[in-house]
């Protein structure tokens, strides 16, 4: 298709650029400490300010039904509805509730179900082709993080066609902002955890390099998020524990981010700010209470899914970190956790519906938290214990090195998650590689409020390979 292929000049640069990548690869520990080192606050370089960006929420049992009269509200008259092969298959399905309000509202529209869960760019092209042949005039995302991801990168190059590159992330890929506002987007998320329904983000591996990377900017947000409830029930055991590991990260990661006003570049025009810029003062509360309602609920949440107090409580929560995070960013778990689900080897997780081996995001992610935040304690010893006496580690031992470690590790437990990185199949000798394929993870390790390079990755997945 067009928008892969625009000539040998552009193909040239996708190739120098790809270079670029297997280059960083081979920097010197020095170097590479350079690369993603936390400046301090030099007011010449560093930014000064933080900008809020959400989309538009809509919390409540029973709101996917509004849908179609969302749409009409919009003036669309053909829309594409994006699902995963499970949600599909669903006899009783939030699918079926949203097709339905379209019918009711005289939308018409295509359905994509050929979403990957962890997508790749080859899935990503293959959507953003259905998305320029439909021709539609707006999406609605029914699922999980993939599916909304999906449907975000489908939107952009069917709205402005491109070298696929040319959104993508650095150092993989060019960066560049979208030329303009997308077309709507309404997200409905049917697991709790990726907060995507919030975010200007969307995750995909790089099949090439086995790498993971993504496409960040806020035009990406959907417009709309209709969080339902009711839409978790069907949510298995495996898949809700995962699920809210990420929220869980989400919000710890936020909150122990360097601060915006240490973060550099400062941009040269406002739409050049990251959306991940540090923590902040708005972001902190809403990842905060996110902790607080996972602390009373997450457990309840996942041993029981007709305790719909507890997947309402969990399903608010991934929606608070994802303000929270949408906006401060992440950092060491998530760029840690790129390169071990890109590589996985044979592991299958359990009430993962998948022909392909799968770790799934929340618990790549989690595997590194305790070795990340035993790490990180040093920058700031407050805010890590405040966030340890949020999880319930008491007052008196909160002020250990190893308190929010513990009570991460707590949690993992009592849901049963793989023990450490040898358990879902890694052994020391894949330590080096894992290193190489988070160090090009600039935007996210960047924000880690410790300098971080070769040595202290090697560390830190050291430490993560057995937690218990």
């Amino acid at each position: 298709p067009l928008y892969f292929n625009r000539g040998s000049n552009i193909i040239a640069k996708a190739n120098w650029q790809k270079n670029r990548l297997k280059g960083l690869r081979h920097i010197k520990p020095k170097h590479t400490r350079l690369f993603v080192d936390v400046p301090g606050t030099d007011d010449k370089i560093s930014d000064y300010a933080f900008e809020m960006a959400s989309s538009s929420i809509r919390f409540g049992s029973g709101v996917t039904q509004e849908v179609g009269y969302d749409l009409q509200d919009l003036g669309l008259n053909r829309a594409a509805v994006f699902c995963d092969p499970r949600i599909a298959k669903l006899s009783k399905s939030p699918l079926h509730v949203v097709l339905d309000s379209l019918k009711k509202q005289n939308i018409s529209f295509e359905v994509y179900d050929r979403i990957r869960v962890e997508p790749t760019d080859s899935s990503f092209k293959d959507a953003i082709q259905f998305a320029i042949d439909g021709d539609f005039d707006g999406f609605v995302a029914v699922g999980g993080g993939s599916t909304i991801d999906t449907a975000k990168a489908a939107n952009l190059y069917s709205t402005y066609p491109a070298d696929f590159l040319t959104y993508v992330n650095p150092p993989l890929g060019y960066g560049k902002p979208p030329p303009g506002p997308l077309k709507p987007l309404i997200a409905i998320p049917t697991t709790s955890g990726t907060g995507s329904e919030t975010t200007g983000v969307a995750i995909f591996d790089y099949e090439e390099l086995g790498a993971k990377t993504g496409i960040a900017h806020r035009m990406l947000k959907p417009t709309l998020g209709l969080v339902d409830p009711e839409n978790t029930k069907t949510m298995p055991y495996g898949v809700a524990a995962a699920s809210g590991f990420d929220i869980l990260c989400h919000a710890l990661e936020s909150y122990t981010a360097v601060p915006f006003q240490k973060r550099v570049p400062r941009p040269d025009r406002p739409i050049l700010r990251p959306a991940y810029q540090g923590s902040n003062p708005i972001s902190d509360i809403w990842s905060l209470k996110s902790l607080e309602m996972l602390n009373d609920y997450f457990i309840r949440s996942v041993e029981n899914p007709k305790d719909l107090e507890a997947r309402s409580k969990v399903h608010l929560a991934a929606t608070y970190a994802g303000i929270g995070f949408g906006n401060a960013g992440v950092h060491l778990c998530h760029g840690m956790s790129y390169p071990v689900s890109g590589a996985v080897k044979d592991y299958h997780a359990p009430d993962y519906e998948s022909s392909h081996p799968i770790i799934p995001h929340g618990m790549s992610v989690v595997l590194h938290a305790p070795a990340v935040f035993q790490f990180t304690w040093s920058s700031d010893p407050e805010r890590h214990q405040r966030v340890a006496r949020i999880l319930g580690i008491p007052e008196e031992h909160s002020h250990k090195q190893t308190a929010l470690a513990d009570a991460v590790i707590s949690f993992m437990k009592k849901l049963n998650v793989p023990g450490g990185l040898r358990k879902v199949g890694f052994q020391e000798q894949d330590i080096g590689d894992l290193v190489q394929g988070t160090l090009p993870q600039a935007r996210v390790l960047k924000l880690s409020p410790k300098p971080v390079g070769e040595e202290e990755l090697t560390h830190l997945f050291e430490d993560s390979m057995d937690l218990y």
